[in-house]
């Protein structure tokens, strides 16, 4: 295995001189423009020291869901995030392998990094899949979960805690980009160019080149 290195009750403010990490988790398969401004807009607007982009290894939410090897995902989100201070690649869970759920991935990163707060950024519909999460009345405990809406997600219907962030409303996701690549279309300006390029040098989704 190869290795890379509201109305809703929110918890109290981290307290002084805690490091305030965000998490954005994903398959990434691949990175786009709306993943990096949903991280930019959670991390400057709740005052995050960092935000870490952690690509999953096998998605437990994603019945049937393929996706490419993990190393590809990975190179693509460090070409996704260079230049950005704020953003940080955690290849915790690719390292590790298998099928990860966030609720022993947060207890692994609790219990690695005790001066530190943890956000987990999701988008809403995400949060409306929250009751399926495993352990999910004790994960909301140990992380404060902040969710950014996405154009026509419908409203959140639970009373888990969340912090809602607004964001710019940018309606890319990884499948259409997938498929523009397949159908031989554009994706300029839906990922980054670094991405782009590397899409079409490894001729992942059946670029053409």
């Amino acid at each position: 295995m190869a290795c890379f290195t509201m109305t809703q009750e929110v918890k109290e403010p981290s307290v002084i001189g805690r490091h305030r990490i965000g998490i954005l988790g994903g398959t990434f398969n691949p990175p786009h423009l709306g993943h990096l401004i949903m991280a930019e807009q959670v991390g400057t607007q709740l005052d995050l020291d960092e935000v870490w982009f952690m690509p999953t290894a096998k998605p437990p939410h994603a019945p049937g869901k393929q996706t490419i090897a993990s190393q590809h995902r990975i190179q693509m989100v460090q070409k996704a995030i260079a230049g950005n201070r704020l953003f940080k690649l955690q290849p915790y869970e690719v390292n590790r392998g298998g099928k990860n759920y966030t609720i022993d991935t947060m207890r692994y990163f609790i219990e690695n990094y005790p001066e530190s707060d943890f956000f987990f950024i999701i988008g809403g519909d995400s949060a409306n899949d929250l009751p399926s999460w495993r352990g999910i009345n004790e994960l909301v405990r140990m992380v404060q979960f902040v969710g950014v809406q996405r154009p026509g997600e419908p409203p959140y219907l639970h009373n888990y805690p969340i912090i809602w962030v607004d964001s710019p409303l940018i309606d890319i996701s990884s499948s259409e980009v997938r498929l523009r690549v397949y159908l031989d279309q554009s994706i300029r300006y839906q990922v980054p160019q670094t991405v782009e390029e590397y899409i079409y040098k490894h001729r992942l989704y059946n670029a053409k080149v």
